[in-house]
């Protein structure tokens, strides 16, 4: 980070906790975008949120030291309440945004929320369920996709004592367009 983004970032420190409401008007709610009650267009205004530090922390996200290179991870200006657990630390990757949960075992939460087990084993855990599946359109294109919001629980080897509890939103081909030979492709091929 830059000299000047650093200076920056002590100047709106002691704003945090306003400008955390002021993301909530904003359109990012991070506890409805955790608890899968959002969609993708809120899932990627908190993707350009985070992308910015100075945006990230103008929603009251303060970046935090990568404890995993696959997650940017962020403290909460004012801590929240996901899944009836209070938190403030959340973690994005891709396609999710999580909750950081000090919770030594996954598997009572996972239960809660109905989840399918699809690992537990070698202290790795991961389990989830597709909470929405809906036909919509590409906001960018207009072509047909299905948008679908994966619910999940997980725990991570850089994380221990804590499970990772949160939602990958994704807009996905339809099932028949998918699989369906690129015409272009093997004309042009």
């Amino acid at each position: 980070m830059t000299l000047p983004a650093r200076i920056a970032l002590l100047i709106l420190l002691p704003a945090l906790p306003a400008a955390a409401d002021a993301g909530a008007d904003a359109g990012v709610d991070i506890p409805a975008l955790v608890e899968c009650r959002q969609g993708i267009a809120e899932h990627a205004a908190l993707g350009a949120a985070t992308a910015d530090p100075l945006k990230a922390i103008a929603l009251g996200l303060q970046p935090m030291p990568q404890q995993n290179p696959f997650m940017t991870e962020f403290r909460l200006a004012n801590p929240t309440t996901v899944f009836g657990r209070q938190t403030d630390h959340i973690a994005v990757a891709g396609a999710s945004v999580m909750a950081v949960l000090d919770l030594d075992d996954p598997r009572p939460l996972a239960g809660e929320l109905k989840l399918e087990t699809a690992y537990d084993a070698d202290g790795k855990f991961m389990a989830g369920r597709e909470v929405v599946s809906r036909d919509t359109t590409d906001p960018k294109t207009g072509d047909p996709m299905i948008e679908s919001i994966i619910l999940s629980v997980s725990t991570v080897r850089s994380h221990p004592g804590q499970t990772l509890a949160g939602c990958t939103y994704s807009l996905d081909l339809p099932a028949e367009e998918a699989t369906a030979p690129d015409a272009t492709a093997s004309a042009e091929g």
